[in-house]
């Protein structure tokens, strides 16, 4: 299993009308992502992601670059199979020597940020790549499902106070018992965020989940005002209300209101998690593993979780690879309980891949294929595909 090659193509898709929304990012127009290839010497190919933004818009020339001129040269050659051992290789660059002498880290520079994405995409493809080649879903080499099947959430809801409840009534009516929408900056002022949520409510009635994400658009005294507001609407949590440069703010906001609080999926490495745990800021962790660290350190993040007896719920807005890995994790995590599932245009979920991917009434299956189980529509790479 010795790498013989190493790609990276950022695709950038763009959407139709229909299927554009405005939210605090702006008008969606387009969707972006880093589609990482690690080819084997026998051939086989493994597939990750790596995001150059949370949303689903960003500019990836950089990962592409840092894939292709700083990994690639550490990469090939190496035997696939060693995932561990080359994740410390990626993130303590020429000192993973010391690193695994002393286990304790001796970290590159880039230890956040792009370089830890472009990880990301490479640690998810070594994954994808060595299920493949034991013939095994990722889930199976993490230690094996935790149960059979895990409800999904339906991740959408942009509309205002006038419609939000018709939107997400729409997503009810696809079988889903959970729903997020969107609050904070996007709608100019926390009353009109607590009327859109209320509003929500009032239309799903008590049995359906809420979540509410923020995109950490909230001042902590607008973040406290908006949970006072919906105190009586049971937000199954709150996502993001404060910018995740302001963690002390997240405890502070926590510290005020019995509803959950969510956060983990604009953080780097299991470290920026345990910070955020240390300082209660928390009560569910949201790893992305296109910008976490791969599944290598999602997992990580997942016994961060279980050991502090919080909820996990790897997030999962992006491609059906990232889709995948997180499911994978929370599958095999016995402290996660339920799945993000896009509703939004994302053509990177439905057509970048040859495989469906769907939750039938609300739920999704432990996953079956080898590897990640999905396989790329490289007509789709092939036209999307950016030149840099």
């Amino acid at each position: 299993m010795k790498i013989k090659n190493v790609e990276a193509f950022w695709l950038r898709c763009p959407l139709p009308g229909k299927k554009q929304h405005r939210s605090d990012y702006g008008l969606l127009t387009h969707f972006d992502m880093t589609l990482i290839v690690i080819t084997t010497e026998d051939g086989l190919q493994g597939f990750g992601e790596a995001k150059a933004a949370v949303g689903s818009s960003g500019v990836c020339a950089s990962i592409v670059s840092c894939v292709e001129n700083e990994l690639k040269p550490i990469l090939i050659g190496k035997d696939a199979g060693n995932i561990s051992r080359i994740w410390e290789h990626l993130y303590n660059g020429t000192r993973d020597h010391y690193a695994l002498e002393r286990g304790r880290k001796f970290p590159i520079l880039g230890r956040r940020g792009l370089t830890v994405s472009a990880i990301s995409g490479v640690d998810t493809a070594l994954w994808d790549l060595k299920g493949k080649a034991l013939n095994v879903p990722v889930m199976v080499l993490l230690g094996g499902a935790c149960r059979d099947k895990m409800p999904a959430y339906a991740s959408g809801g942009w509309a205002s106070a006038e419609e939000i409840g018709e939107q997400l009534n729409g997503y009810v009516s696809k079988g889903f018992n959970g729903v997020k929408m969107r609050v904070g900056i996007m709608d100019d002022t926390v009353e009109n965020s607590i009327r859109r949520v209320r509003a929500a409510r009032e239309t799903l009635g008590n049995e359906i989940k809420i979540m509410a994400d923020a995109h950490g658009t909230f001042s902590v005294p607008e973040a406290k005002r908006f949970c006072r507001g919906v105190e009586d609407c049971n937000l199954y949590w709150l996502e993001e209300p404060i910018s995740p440069d302001n963690p002390q703010g997240t405890a502070e906001v926590r510290a005020s209101t019995s509803t959950p609080i969510a956060a983990g999926e604009s953080e780097y490495t299991c470290f920026d998690i345990r910070d955020l745990i240390s300082l209660r800021a928390i009560d569910v962790v949201q790893p992305d593993s296109a910008i976490i660290g791969g599944i290598t350190e999602a997992m990580r993040v997942g016994q961060l979780a279980h050991t502090f007896q919080l909820e996990l719920a790897p997030h999962c807005w992006g491609s059906a690879f990232s889709f995948m890995a997180g499911v994978n994790v929370a599958f095999a995590s016995p402290s996660a309980t339920i799945i993000e599932f896009s509703l939004g245009g994302n053509p990177m979920m439905y057509d970048l891949v040859e495989e469906t991917i769907e939750a039938k009434d609300g739920m999704i299956e432990a996953p079956e294929g080898p590897g990640l189980g999905l396989t790329p529509n490289w007509d789709f790479v092939k036209e999307f595909s950016q030149d840099l």
